[in-house]
């Protein structure tokens, strides 16, 4: 029987607005009123969350930066995951040496370049004169759910954040041109000391080589005695089928990538449809006696 509901954010929770539908929300309520833990395992950065859920009465435990920070319903932190610090510095000046956007996850800022949406900016103008068929305006909207994440500080160089006081959880790495995704995909998937994943169809990120959305949901399951076999888990994006392939009830968003698809046992509706919702109602509240 299902106990724990866990939840990616962005392509699963979210819809393509980056917003939450009362349905999802309703759904979610009625598990917890019936006893039912609340998960959401998200690449968003901590404050990002808080900032999503701030009038939607929810609250849950949150596994942020893709599993480098568990924080509590009442906000505390329950554990994190930083990574090495002269390992993102080097990391930080590779992207930088070559005009990436980038922003930096750390305790409570999201950091990134003062310059980085003028690089945004000047690769959506090559890519659409060279492409006059691609939606600029499609393009646009990636953009702008990038930028209207909470919590950002701007800096001038990465050399701003050397210091050990500043956790860094999550490297995220944004482009539109294919070549520098590539680039940075093949310099670092072989990478032992760090955990490389992507959350979306623009971007790569970088963790400590031990964060993930499963090693956190493991370790947060433990703590709460919920068994793995009794947990639901609903993503879309390949940062989910670390959490996904550790429960006993993984279910891909109908708008999921194939692979996300194929390591789920079902395919909920697309984001858009509330999905969520109804595999929550089909799943977990038609097993629950009112």
């Amino acid at each position: 029987m299902i106990s724990c509901i866990v939840t990616d954010l962005d392509g699963t929770l979210l819809n393509h607005e980056s917003k939450i539908s009362p349905q999802n929300v309703e759904s979610l309520k009625m598990a917890q009123e019936k006893g039912v833990e609340v998960i959401v395992a998200t690449g968003r950065n901590y404050p990002d969350v808080i900032e999503i859920f701030k009038d939607t009465g929810l609250k849950t435990w949150i596994i942020a930066a893709n599993g480098a920070t568990i924080h509590a319903p009442e906000g505390n932190r329950f554990d994190h995951v930083p990574m090495d610090k002269q390992k993102a510095m080097k990391l930080l000046q590779w992207l930088e040496e070559r005009d990436y956007y980038y922003e930096v996850f750390s305790n409570d800022y999201l950091y990134s370049p003062q310059r980085g949406r003028q690089l945004i900016e000047i690769e959506l103008d090559r890519l659409c004169t060279a492409n006059p068929e691609i939606s600029r305006a499609e393009l646009e909207k990636h953009a702008m759910t990038q930028f209207s994440q909470t919590g950002f500080s701007y800096i001038n160089s990465y050399k701003e954040i050397e210091m050990p006081t500043i956790d860094v959880y999550n490297i995220l790495a944004f482009s539109f041109d294919k070549q520098k995704l590539d680039a940075g995909w093949e310099t670092f998937k072989d990478d032992p000391s760090i955990t490389l994943v992507t959350s979306g169809t623009y971007n790569f990120e970088f963790e400590h080589k031990d964060a993930s959305k499963g090693n956190a949901l493991v370790k947060l399951a433990k703590h709460l005695g919920v068994p793995l076999k009794d947990i639901l888990a609903m993503g879309d994006s390949m940062n989910d089928l670390s959490m996904l392939e550790k429960v006993g009830y993984p279910v891909a968003m109908g708008n999921a990538r194939e692979d996300v698809k194929n390591a789920s046992i079902e395919i909920a509706e697309t984001n858009d449809e509330h999905g969520v919702a109804n595999t929550v109602k089909r799943l977990v509240l038609s097993s629950i006696a009112i």
